[in-house]
């Protein structure tokens, strides 16, 4: 039984993950950080409201006993300067890492990218750079594991939704060709992803970054 935390729940891949967490009869105690209530009621679920995610120092007394993190907070960077997009992309998650590595270091760390991350931090796309030092950091702080998952096209599945709003027009478009979709590898689904976070618990993965394929993968294992 795992004891585990969830950042970014309101967004849709966190309420996905959040979802097959609760479903999962293999995690016992979900914590859920939130900058707004999202009021989830569950015997599980714990929820944690903290409007600056800067001062998450202000909370390490309560972030003991959990063996893992699953990092799904993240903004779009459409229309904010590079400023901007790294301090709430790169100095937040760096302030939430080194918090949870100091209450744990032998916590698995499992922080949302994205495909075409540049871990160079050299290239021309902006956030693709910042999401790259995130990801840099993140796997240098020496946690027991990390992994970064880097999806690309996703289908939300079991009611999930974004919250930005032409994402949701363009997912309603392309619905019809969803059962289609689904069988391209090179295609995933919010449900897989949750699946795959919770597998990385207790199944060793080799790569440390995993694309659509390789969460679709991960997220078939099964415990004998």
């Amino acid at each position: 039984m795992k004891n585990i935390i969830i950042t970014g729940s309101s967004g849709m891949l966190g309420k996905a993950v959040l979802q097959e967490c609760i479903e999962n009869p293999n995690i016992e105690k979900i914590l859920i950080i939130n900058r707004t209530p999202l009021g989830v009621k569950h015997d599980k679920v714990e929820e944690i409201v903290l409007n600056d995610f800067s001062n998450i120092d202000t909370l390490k007394e309560q972030l003991n006993e959990y063996d893992a993190c699953f990092y799904c907070m993240g903004v779009s960077a459409v229309g904010m300067d590079e400023e901007k997009y790294t301090k709430i992309t790169y100095n937040v998650t760096k302030a939430f890492v080194d918090i949870l590595y100091s209450v744990n270091p032998n916590m698995i760390f499992n922080y949302i990218s994205g495909a075409g991350t540049d871990t160079s931090e050299k290239g021309n796309v902006m956030w693709a750079r910042v999401k790259g030092k995130t990801e840099n950091y993140i796997l240098q702080k020496g946690f027991k594991k990390v992994y970064m998952f880097r999806p690309g096209l996703i289908i939300p599945e079991k009611g999930t939704k974004s919250r930005t709003g032409w994402l949701n027009i363009t997912y309603k478009i392309m619905s019809p060709l969803f059962p289609l979709l689904k069988k391209m590898s090179g295609v995933t689904t919010s449900t897989n992803i949750g699946l795959a976070m919770i597998n990385t618990l207790f199944f060793d993965v080799e790569s440390k970054y995993l694309s659509n394929k390789d969460i679709n993968i991960i997220a078939r294992k099964k415990m004998s």
